[in-house]
């Protein structure tokens, strides 16, 4: 059993209601208007510990790396993206639904802790076009598979980008049932609970993009990952079994990137 809610309201008012839930937030919304909306499920997080100075070749210096208690982390999250609009627009059907495959760590800029991406992978050439123009992110095309299989979600992703280094996932994931504490000081809650990401333009500036959603509905996970070279690109070796964690649904609201002052 893969949890997912049953779909009560749509879409679309689900992702205006998050705006509703602010109280966990570390900083306030964004006073301008949000421009996107998203709704994410099948959400697996798979993050290793990985060496500071791995990171350090990658991660642009005006970007302070993240730690937890001493420790920078590297996530890997495949899920499918649902009900892509804009703001005061309805999903259009097949641009708003498509499998997506992240590679990311964390960083701080100015106190204000987000995310960095590594790489993106979408199987829509629409969302990887309109989000490297729009956010300036690594997006890269790439044929994806996504199926339930039982209680398992199968996820086989292979990058096809010609302008994109080499890149495959394969694995069978699912949740295991259990919650996850909702402590704001565990690990699972600094991974995830993460409210901006962070890109830089040709000039090396800095720019944030705000991001809004209530606390993930996280649960512990199983993971059978048969292929993962996603960090390879990076020079980054991947080591031990990963820390696993399932979200069956999240709605979320995004703002533009904007530059840091």
């Amino acid at each position: 059993m893969l949890l997912r809610p049953a779909p009560l309201v749509s879409d679309s008012f689900r992702q205006r209601e998050v705006l509703r839930e602010t109280g966990h937030r570390p900083w306030p919304l964004p006073k301008g208007p949000w421009m996107m909306g998203q709704t994410w499920t099948d959400l697996l997080f798979a993050h290793w510990p990985v060496p500071r100075e791995a990171l350090e070749r990658v991660v642009p210096a005006p970007l302070l790396i993240d730690e937890f208690e001493g420790t920078p982390w590297l996530g890997i999250s495949p899920f499918r993206v649902e009900n892509l609009r804009l703001r005061g627009t309805p999903p259009v059907p097949p641009f708003s639904q498509f499998p997506e495959l992240n590679v990311r760590t964390y960083v701080t800029v100015d106190g204000a802790p987000g995310i960095y991406f590594l790489s993106l992978d979408a199987a829509s050439g629409a969302a990887v076009h309109a989000a490297r123009f729009g956010y300036r992110l690594p997006y890269f095309k790439s044929e994806i598979t996504m199926r339930e299989d039982g209680s398992a979600i199968a996820y086989d992703a292979s990058r096809v980008s010609e302008d994109g280094p080499s890149a495959k996932f394969s694995a069978r994931y699912g949740p295991t049932g259990g919650r996850v504490s909702e402590r704001p000081d565990s690990l699972a809650r600094w991974l995830t609970e993460r409210y901006c990401l962070y890109t830089l333009d040709d000039a090396q500036r800095v720019h944030r993009g705000e991001i809004h959603h209530p606390p993930c509905p996280l649960h512990r996970a199983w993971a059978e990952i048969e292929v993962n070279s996603m960090a390879a690109p990076q020079g980054i070796e991947l080591e031990g079994e990963p820390l696993l964690h399932f979200s069956p649904r999240q709605d979320v609201a995004l703002w533009p990137i904007e530059a840091v002052e």
